[in-house]
């Protein structure tokens, strides 16, 4: 394979060895936070969602924060396939006004037209999503406690940085400033234990559903926090990927967890990226797959990298740039999709995670 890369937790690999990979051993799908990054996923979310997985019947947990929760709310879609081409497209064709003298857009316009886009992109589905036979979604979220219960200018900052000097101590620190809230499917059972980190579930539902999802994706000092969601507790909630950027969880399922990524390492919360030390595996990633890109492979992609965020201020207000270069990278991840086929008729290359 020149693309993808196969990583798995000890008893995922003693599994693969003895059975292969099969639909139905499937019994989590996690997707990460990571904003642009995400995007090279989509033709393996479209080959997993729209072919592969459909070839079992067993319910799936999806587990998503950021642009991982809106990736997972699309796969509960009718014709999951359109939909996440849909989310391409719309993705990548974002755009937001410069105001004269400013090299950001403002906090207020990037709520106020992704909001826009949500609910245009899940108006009238969000049934869909709630009532999928098969799929549970799980949409993380991050609320602020104490002097971050409220977005404040002062306050907020503040905030943050008592939660990023507790968590350089202890992850479990941070729980004093910020705590794990996940809205799920009614009646869903959490697929982890939360014995790791502060948590609370709140049930999923019409009237929450595009209030959460936003919230999920609402990244600190570049979006809006959403404020007293309806049926959760009062606050204001960020951005899922705080608390877990790539969702290293204590997972709970008799199924592997199968877990499309952008790289090797899942790094617990969005403060430990420069804490090299908690980017190793433990045992809570014994059952994990993760299908990820070659380093190799990512340096010919534009840029020699991934999207990211940084490509909005490398391309400013040149709208056409930055899409030609996210759509090349995302023509050429369906190598990802492909080789994850042909891999799947003889799972002979896995590397350790």
């Amino acid at each position: 394979m020149k693309a993808l890369r196969i990583y798995a937790g000890p008893a995922a690999r003693k599994h693969i060895e003895r059975h292969g990979l099969r639909p139905v051993d499937v019994g989590i799908v996690p997707a990460a936070a990571g904003g642009p990054k995400g995007l090279i996923l989509g033709p393996l979310d479209r080959f997993i969602f729209g072919d592969w997985l459909t070839r079992s019947s067993q319910p799936v947990d999806l587990v998503g924060a950021s642009i991982g929760a809106w990736r997972m709310a699309t796969a509960c879609l009718e014709n999951a396939t359109t939909a996440f081409e849909r989310l391409e497209r719309d993705y990548i064709a974002q755009d937001y006004e410069l105001p004269p003298g400013r090299k950001s857009p403002t906090l207020e316009h990037v709520s106020e037209r992704f909001g826009d886009n949500l609910r245009s992109f899940y108006g009238g589905r969000i049934g869909e999503v709630l009532g999928h036979r098969r799929y549970r979604l799980h949409i993380v979220t991050s609320r602020g406690r104490h002097v971050l219960g409220r977005e404040h200018k002062l306050h907020t900052p503040l905030g943050y940085l008592g939660a990023f000097l507790s968590n350089t101590v202890h992850r479990k620190a941070m729980g004093a400033w910020l705590e794990r809230v996940v809205f799920s499917t009614p009646q869903a059972a959490l697929p982890f234990a939360t014995a790791d980190y502060r948590t609370r579930q709140v049930a999923l539902t019409e009237a929450n559903f595009n209030a959460a999802l936003q919230a999920s994706c609402s990244i600190p000092f570049v979006l809006q926090a959403i404020h007293d969601i309806p049926g959760a507790p009062p606050g204001a909630y960020w951005d899922g990927g705080i608390t877990d950027y790539h969702l290293h969880l204590d997972y709970r399922s008799e199924g592997l967890v199968l877990y499309p990524h952008f790289q090797k390492a899942v790094v617990p919360g969005w403060l430990d990226k420069g804490f090299k030390w908690r980017h190793r595996a433990t045992p809570f990633l014994d059952r994990m797959v993760v299908l990820a890109p070659d380093p190799a492979w990512v340096a010919r992609l534009p840029n020699a990298k991934l999207p990211d965020r940084t490509d909005f201020a490398r391309y400013g207000t040149d709208l056409k740039a930055r899409m030609a270069a996210w759509n090349g990278a995302v023509s050429a991840s369906r190598e990802l999709a492909d080789e994850f086929a042909q891999w799947l008729e003889r799972p002979d290359r896995i590397e350790t995670l």
